[in-house]
């Protein structure tokens, strides 16, 4: 059956062990991924008093003057770090289309406590480990320390789930994902005091780029284009978190599941001037040396892998890149 609306999955049969369990959760995982590549996960395990100590004190960065956000700006255009302010980034730009910058703010941060080790430090690892940057607002750093480790455990339960999902051994994912090059965001969308550009939304159509997503809104506004090439709400859940599978997980099971096209799009007009919505994004990414290369179980006898094998770092940079520099028509300006 193909499913043309987002799915919502209780979580709690995977995590009490019983193997009928674990093995319905698997089904319903894999029936959302290959229709439409969105859930709505509950009883994930994650603290509300986390969710609600981060939530709060990011809205505080946010309301800072921009100069003082300025301070903790994105150090360059490849470093997943800091402060992005409105229309500095076109997501629509990761799939070569042109459009208006997206309105939207932001402020990222990757791996703390990171190893001074070849792996880590050398220049195989690029930017993947680059530093993160603290505005001055206490108790923030620990709080956003705390909401990416928590993240970090739960994508792995996710990966575990979707081994489970495509006949694999529970832990196949368990080595590509253990120094990954993750990316935790917080999304501000500004009130909108003027009327947007012709096909400027909160954040263009786009896909994400790595293994998964794990996405909490505290608004309605996200939207998923299902098979039929409708665009349909993502179902707003006290509680859940919205979970996607993205590029690279597209790549490993050879289009089996999908990568879905997603945006975030504005508020009605007469809303607009007073809406404000945040959103706490986890990109959860393999580690940068993690080859992704069709799943065996995924290949059907006399069929050809659709994709050549990359690196999840190499993927990774080439899309962000072209998501900060607008497809590198800001660099050539």
């Amino acid at each position: 059956m193909t499913l043309l609306s987002v799915p919502i999955i209780d979580l709690s049969p995977y995590f009490s062990g019983t193997a009928a369990g674990r093995a319905e959760v698997a089904r319903k995982v894999d029936e959302a991924c290959r229709s439409i590549g969105f859930l709505v996960i509950t009883n994930h395990g994650i603290s509300p008093e986390l969710i609600e100590r981060v939530s709060t004190l990011s809205r505080r960065f946010f309301e800072l003057p921009l100069a003082e956000k300025r301070k903790v700006d994105r150090p360059r255009e490849d470093a997943v770090r800091g402060y992005s302010a409105v229309g500095e980034e076109g997501l629509s730009y990761s799939l070569e289309e042109e459009a208006p910058g997206d309105l939207k703010e932001s402020f990222s941060t990757g791996p703390s406590n990171v190893p001074d080790d070849e792996y880590h430090r050398g220049p195989a690892a690029g930017p993947h480990f680059e530093p993160n940057s603290w505005p001055d607002i206490p108790g923030f750093r620990e709080a956003c320390e705390a909401y990416f480790e928590a993240m970090s455990d739960l994508a792995r339960s996710l990966m575990r789930i979707f081994a489970l999902s495509l006949e694999l051994p529970e832990y196949f994912f368990d080595d590509k994902i253990n120094e990954h090059i993750s990316m935790f965001r917080v999304l501000s969308y500004p009130p909108q005091k003027e009327a947007p550009l012709p096909g400027q939304l909160r954040a263009g159509a786009h896909s994400d780029y790595g293994s998964l997503t794990i996405v909490l809104p505290d608004d309605k506004g996200l939207q998923v284009r299902n098979k039929a090439g409708e665009w349909v709400d993502v179902p707003l859940i006290p509680g859940g978190l919205v979970v996607n599978i993205a590029d690279l997980m597209m790549q490993w099971t050879n289009d089996q599941w999908v990568s879905t096209l997603h945006r975030v799009v504005n508020p009605p007009f007469e809303a607009a001037s007073t809406n404000r919505r945040q959103s706490l994004v986890f990109f959860h990414q393999p580690n940068y040396d993690a080859m992704v290369e069709c799943l065996r179980s995924c290949l059907a006898p006399g069929e050809k892998p659709k994709y050549a094998p990359i690196s999840s770092g190499d993927h990774l940079m080439s899309k962000f890149v072209k998501q900060t520099t607008f497809g590198g028509t800001k660099a050539a300006a």
